[in-house]
Order: C-alpha cells, then sequence, then structure tokens
C-alpha cells in the first residue's frame, strides 16, 4: 500500500465517519486538547496508560498509518500517539481490545522474523500490515489483526485529524464570517420580486 494512497484513503475515510466511528464520550476530545495545550509549554507528555514498549509500538504503527509528506508532518509529529494514549486511559472498555492488538502485532512479528513489531526492518512491518489493513482481503486466520488495526488506523486518524497540523492538512479554515448580500437579482427576477 503507498503512502501516498494511503493518506488519501484516511483523509477520506478519518474527517468525519473515522471520527463518528470512534466512540468518545462527551468532551473527551475537548478535554484532552484542552488539557495538552495548558501542558504543552510546561512539560513533556507523561504516558497515562501504555508501557514503554506499547507507547513505541503505537508510535511506528502511527507513523506508518499517516507518515510524514511533503504537505506535513506524521501522526507522531501531530500528537496523535499522546492522543491515543488519552483516550485508551480514559475508556477502559478500549484497553484490553487495544493491549491485545499490540500484542498481538508482536507476536505475528515474533512468529515471521524472530523480532517484535518496532525492532522489524521497515518491509517486514509493511509486510504484515498489509495482511491486516484491507478486511475484505484478509485471511480468515488474520481477524484478531483486523479488528486491532482498524481500530488503531481510526484513532491515528482522529487522534491526526483533530491536530492542529491535522486541520491545517485539511485546508480547514473553520468557521468565517461572511457577508450576505441576498439572493441574485437573476433569482428575484425569477421569482417576481
Amino acid at each position: 500500500m503507498s503512502e501516498l494512497s494511503r493518506r488519501r484513503m484516511l483523509k477520506v475515510l478519518g474527517t468525519a465517519p473515522a471520527a463518528a466511528a470512534v466512540s468518545f464520550q462527551p468532551g473527551t476530545v475537548q478535554a484532552y486538547l484542552a488539557e495538552r495545550a495548558q501542558a504543552a509549554a510546561a512539560t513533556p507528555y507523561a504516558r497515562r496508560f501504555f508501557t514503554e514498549h506499547e507507547f513505541a509500538t503505537v508510535m511506528v504503527l502511527a507513523d506508518m498509518i499517516i507518515p510524514r509528506d511533503d504537505r506535513s508532518g506524521s501522526a507522531t509529529d501531530s500528537g496523535a500517539h499522546e492522543f491515543i494514549d488519552y483516550i485508551v486511559a480514559e475508556q477502559p472498555e478500549r484497553q484490553t481490545r487495544i493491549r491485545g492488538g499490540l500484542a498481538w502485532l508482536d507476536a505475528e512479528c515474533l512468529r515471521r522474523f524472530d523480532r517484535r513489531f518496532v525492532d522489524c526492518a521497515d518491509a517486514e512491518r509493511r509486510q504484515v500490515l498489509d495482511d491486516i489493513a484491507w478486511p475484505a482481503k484478509a485471511r480468515p486466520e488474520m481477524s484478531h489483526g483486523v479488528r486491532f488495526f482498524s481500530e488503531m488506523r481510526d484513532l491515528v486518524a482522529t487522534g491526526f485529524w483533530s491536530s492542529r497540523m491535522g486541520v491545517e492538512d485539511l485546508g480547514y479554515m473553520g468557521n468565517r464570517p461572511t457577508t450576505w448580500e441576498g439572493p441574485p437579482r437573476e433569482v428575484l427576477e425569477k421569482l417576481g420580486l
């Protein structure tokens, strides 16, 4: 899967649908953003849920899902990995699935390459991800990895596109005041007004 097609696919899937697909309790994203904005100036992010190894795996995986390109930085450049740690810490119902998925990813890499995911070469990592990134093409024995990757992809996309970098990547300008001068003259004439 090429990096450009992955980014384009995630942009389509990740803007509104991915945000909707990722169930958040009201205010969770806003709380995270407010907390990070306040803490960013003073201290680096402190992990809340993941172990050091799990966090490193999340970072590598996130940057493979949304790599740096000529338009913007990578998922970790945007802080998506911190967002994921925050969300998983806040939502206990996700914790077993995500931690289990990270363990599955390491186990699959150990089985194939005798190394954990973060220690694999880029081509080896891509080989595993190509087997789980496309649910319709995945073999049945990859179903655990497919579910994990789908959830991580949604989390990475939501973290990236809710960050300042992601908003700039989308070109979103926000709600801006405009001047409305009424309907065009030809419309008014057509309506007899």
